[in-house]
C-alpha cells in the first residue's frame, strides 16, 4: 500500500504521541502499587480519604487560610500535575516543593515525608494513587511528563 502525501504526516504525528505516551509516566511504571496501596493507608489515608476522596470543601482554604487535603481519585486534582512535581511535593511538602519553584505566598498542609518514607516508597504511593484512576486520566496525566 502507498501512502499519501496526506497520510504520512498523520503517520509520524501519531508514532511521536504513542512514544511520547509510553515514556511520560516512566517514574510510575514497574512501581509495587501493593506496597504502594498499604503506605497510603498508614502516612496517608488520615488526611485524603481511605478511598482517596479528601476533606470535605477542599477547593476552598480554612480559617487558617490551609486548604483542606484534596482527593487523589480521578475527581480531584492530583492527576492535573506532572510526576516530578507530585513526587517533590510529597517528599518535601506543600511548601518546600512550591518554595523551590518561587512560590512562597500559597499556604500548604501537605507535611514533608522526607525521612518518613523513602523516595522508593513515595514512588509507590504514587503509582497506587495512580492505579486507581481511570485509563483516560492516567493518559491525560502521562501527557503531562517531559519524555526522558
Amino acid at each position: 500500500m502507498r501512502m499519501t502525501r496526506f497520510s504520512r504526516p498523520a503517520l509520524v504525528a501519531a508514532l511521536c504521541v504513542s512514544a511520547l505516551s509510553a515514556h511520560a509516566g516512566h517514574e510510575l511504571l514497574d512501581r509495587d502499587v501493593e506496597n504502594g496501596q498499604a503506605l497510603y493507608a498508614d502516612h496517608c489515608a488520615s488526611c485524603h480519604g481511605a478511598n482517596l476522596e479528601g476533606q470535605e470543601d477542599w477547593r476552598f482554604p480554612g480559617p487558617d487560610g490551609v486548604l483542606p487535603a484534596p482527593p487523589h481519585d480521578e475527581t480531584g486534582h492530583t492527576w492535573h500535575h506532572d510526576n516530578v512535581l507530585l513526587f517533590d511535593y510529597t517528599r518535601l511538602g506543600g511548601q518546600g516543593a512550591l518554595a523551590q519553584r518561587g512560590i512562597a505566598d500559597f499556604r500548604s498542609g501537605m507535611p514533608a515525608f522526607e525521612g518518613t518514607l523513602s523516595d522508593e516508597e513515595i514512588w509507590e504511593v504514587l503509582a497506587y494513587i495512580r492505579s486507581t484512576w481511570p485509563d483516560r486520566v492516567q493518559d491525560i496525566q502521562a501527557m503531562r511528563n517531559p519524555p526522558h
